[in-house]
C-alpha cells in the first residue's frame, strides 16, 4: 500500500473512531439526563403469597408497579417480625435507595423511627402513630366484616360459631364483635366461640384453631388470620366458612360463603404519585365501602338468594350512613352497657376497643 492509500485509511480510521466516540458520548449523555425511577418498597408480615393479607397488600404493589411502569422501581420484604427483624430491614432498604417504604402490619413503625430516617417517608397500615415522615393507613373493615357476619348468621343451624382469631388488640376485637353483630342480626341469639392463635400467620395454628371450634360444636366457621387454612378444614368437614382479606374461595368451593376484602391498590398509587411529585403529606386514611376500599368478595353456592338481598340492603344502608353496627345500645359479655342507645362509636374508640359484645365467648385478653 502507497503512502497515499496509507493517509486515506488513516484519516477514513479517525472519522470512523470520531463518530462512535460522538454516539458513544451522547446515549451516555442521555441516560444521565433520564430520571431514576422512584424506589418504593412493602414489608409483609407473611409470605406475599399468603392467600390473604400480605398477597393483596402485594396485588396493591403490582398494580402501582402497572400503572406507572418505568417511573417506580418496587420491591417487598416478606415474613418480618416486628423488634429486630424490621429495624434491620429498614436500614437495608434505605441504604438500597428506596425512597417510600410501606410497612403492612400493626406495630412497624413509630415516631422514633421515623425520625431515624427523616428523608424516608414511612407508611403504615392499621396503626396511629404519625409524624410528618410517617403516615397511617387502614379502612372499616368492621362494615364489611358485619356483612359477612350476616352470611354466617344465616349458614348456621345451632346457632354455635367459631372464629379463629391473630392476637388480642383493637383491631382484631373489633372485627369479631363486627363478625358477632352481624351474624346475630340473622340468627338471634347465636354465639361465636374465639380462639387466639397469637399469630398472623401460621396455617398448623390456625387449622388446630378451627378442628377445635369444630370438636366444640359450631357448625360455621370465620377468620381474622392471614391463610385459608380454617377454609380448607372447613371444606373438609363440610363446614360453611368465612374468609378474611382475600378471595379465598378456591380452597374451599363447596364451604366459601364470601369475605370481607380491601382494595389497597388505588390508595397505593396515589400516594406514590404524590411522593413522587413531592406533594405527599402525613395522614390518616380510613378508606370505607362508599370510596371503594373495603368490599365483599364474591359468594359461595350455601348463601342463598334471602341472604344476598338482606346484604345488599345492609351494605347500601352502611354506605350511605343510614345504618352502623357500632351504634348503641351495645353491651358486653358481662352485660354491662357500653354504648348507650342511639350513640356511634367514633373510629378513635373502635381504636381503643378492648371489651366483647354480647354472644362472644373468649377472652378480650387471648
Amino acid at each position: 500500500m502507497n503512502k497515499r492509500k496509507l493517509v486515506l485509511a488513516a484519516a477514513l480510521l479517525a472519522c470512523v473512531g470520531g463518530a462512535v466516540l460522538a454516539v458513544a458520548t451522547s446515549t451516555g449523555s442521555a441516560r444521565s439526563n433520564s430520571p431514576a425511577p422512584f424506589k418504593v418498597a412493602w414489608i409483609y408480615v407473611g409470605p406475599h403469597t399468603d392467600h390473604g393479607w400480605s398477597q393483596a397488600h402485594d396485588k396493591g404493589r403490582l398494580y402501582v408497579q402497572k400503572k406507572l411502569g418505568s417511573n417506580v422501581q418496587t420491591t417487598f420484604k416478606e415474613n418480618i417480625a416486628v423488634g429486630a427483624q424490621l429495624q434491620q430491614t429498614v436500614s437495608s432498604l434505605v441504604n438500597d435507595g428506596y425512597k417510600m417504604i410501606f410497612g403492612t402490619s400493626y406495630g412497624y413503625f413509630d415516631k422514633q423511627l421515623a425520625a431515624k430516617y427523616p428523608n424516608v417517608l414511612f407508611e403504615q397500615a392499621t396503626g396511629t402513630d404519625r409524624a410528618k415522615n410517617l403516615s397511617e393507613y387502614f379502612g372499616a373493615a368492621e362494615d364489611t366484616v358485619f356483612l359477612s357476619g350476616m352470611a354466617a348468621g344465616a349458614a348456621t343451624k345451632k346457632g354455635n360459631l367459631g372464629f379463629v382469631v391473630a392476637f388480642p388488640i383493637p383491631e382484631v376485637i373489633r372485627h369479631a364483635n363486627a363478625f358477632a353483630l352481624g351474624a346475630r342480626l340473622m340468627h338471634p341469639g347465636a354465639r361465636v366461640r374465639l380462639i387466639w392463635t397469637n399469630s398472623w400467620y401460621d396455617p398448623g395454628k390456625e387449622k388446630k384453631a378451627a378442628e377445635s371450634l369444630f370438636n366444640a360444636g359450631v357448625d360455621v366457621l370465620g377468620q381474622n388470620v392471614d391463610s385459608p387454612a380454617t377454609g380448607q378444614f372447613a371444606q373438609s368437614k363440610h363446614v360453611p366458612w368465612v374468609g378474611y382479606d382475600s378471595n379465598a374461595k378456591s380452597f374451599a368451593p363447596t364451604s366459601w360463603l364470601t369475605a370481607s376484602v380491601y382494595n389497597w391498590g388505588p390508595y397505593y398509587l396515589r400516594r406514590v404519585k404524590a411522593a413522587m411529585a413531592g406533594k405527599w403529606k402525613s395522614g390518616f386514611y380510613y378508606g370505607s365501602i362508599k370510596d371503594g376500599f373495603t368490599k365483599l368478595a364474591s359468594y359461595g353456592p350455601k348463601v342463598k338468594a334471602k341472604t344476598k338481598r338482606a346484604i345488599a340492603r345492609k351494605m347500601r344502608a352502611i354506605e350511605s350512613g343510614k345504618f352502623y353496627e357500632f351504634t348503641g345500645p351495645l353491651y358486653d359479655q358481662k352485660g354491662k352497657l357500653r354504648v348507650k342507645k342511639g350513640k356511634r362509636m367514633t373510629v378513635k374508640q373502635l381504636y381503643a376497643m378492648d371489651w366483647l359484645v354480647r354472644g362472644v365467648i373468649g377472652s378480650p385478653k387471648g
